[in-house]
C-alpha cells in the first residue's frame, strides 16, 4: 500500500491564538510547531500566513492556517453542517465521557455520546466553527470483516439507487 500513515490534515483557522488554546487545553494536544511565511511554498502566490500543528499520541497532526490577508473564513453553504467534521479516536469509554464534561464545563456545546455500533462518538464545535467528533471504537474483528465484506456491494447498491442501503451491521 502506497499510504503509510497520516501526516497532517490542515483546516482555516480565525485565530491561531484561539485556535492554540482550544486544542491544547480542550483537547490536550502538543502544540509541536509553526511555520509563517509571505508567500506560499507550493503556489509562489504571496499570502501571509502562519501554520500551527498539534500532535496526536501516534506522530501525526491536525495543522491550521492563519491567513488573516484572505477572504473572510466560511463553510460551504450547500453541504450539511454535520458531513464536513475531523474525527478523533480516544482511548476508552472513561476518556470520551471526561472529555464531555471537560468540554461542557469550558462552556462548549457537547452533543452525544452516540452509539454508532462500530463507536461510541461525541460532537462539538472549536473556535472556528468546524464540527469535531471525538470516537471510542467499539468494533469487533468480525464486525470488521462483515463490513469489509458487505462494502463493495453496498457501494453498487448505492450508485444504482442514491438510498439507504441495509448495512452489514
Amino acid at each position: 500500500m502506497l499510504v503509510k500513515s497520516l501526516h497532517h490534515v490542515a483546516y482555516r483557522c480565525k485565530n491561531a491564538k484561539e485556535t492554540a488554546e482550544f486544542y491544547t487545553r480542550a483537547l490536550g494536544m502538543k502544540y509541536r510547531m509553526a511555520v509563517s511565511a509571505d508567500t506560499v511554498l507550493s503556489t509562489g502566490e504571496y499570502s501571509p500566513h502562519f501554520h500551527l500543528f498539534f500532535q496526536m499520541e501516534d506522530g501525526s497532526s491536525v495543522a491550521f492556517f492563519e491567513v488573516p490577508e484572505s477572504p473572510e473564513m466560511g463553510f460551504d453553504p450547500n453541504t450539511p453542517g454535520w458531513v464536513q467534521h475531523l474525527a478523533l479516536r480516544v482511548g476508552s469509554m472513561e476518556e470520551l465521557l471526561a472529555a464531555k464534561k471537560r468540554l461542557q464545563d469550558m462552556g462548549i456545546e457537547v452533543l452525544g455520546p452516540a452509539d454508532h455500533k462500530i463507536c461510541q462518538s461525541i460532537y462539538f464545535h472549536d473556535p472556528s466553527g468546524h464540527r469535531l467528533e471525538l470516537s471510542f471504537p467499539t468494533d469487533t474483528p468480525e464486525m470488521c470483516a462483515a463490513m469489509e465484506k458487505a462494502a463493495p456491494a453496498m457501494l453498487e447498491q448505492w450508485n444504482k439507487t442514491k438510498r439507504a442501503v441495509p448495512n452489514a451491521i
